[in-house]
């Protein structure tokens, strides 16, 4: 799955979740709310970016919710140590 894809599933999947808007979890993870709305229009954004926002996500996914399939979850140190 592309990254830019990826990052929306995401932020879409854990906005439906938590009941709240793409702009909210953009605001949660990068201060600002137009991150997903501008990746949605179609641009793009830096590997930097990308990757903040993929931390993001891992460090503040519900137990209760299951990550996406066909997108790989960042290996954090308490994964690896499991």
């Amino acid at each position: 799955m592309e990254q830019r894809t990826a990052l929306i599933t995401l932020a879409d999947t854990l906005a439906s979740h938590q009941g709240v808007t793409h702009y909210a979890i953009s605001m949660r993870a990068l201060k600002k709310g137009d991150f997903f709305k501008n990746m949605k229009d179609g641009s793009d954004c830096r590997t930097t970016t990308a990757a903040k926002v993929l931390a993001f996500f891992d460090a503040n996914w519900p137990e209760d919710l299951e990550w996406p399939s066909g997108i790989p979850r960042p290996k954090t140190s308490k994964q690896e140590a499991a």
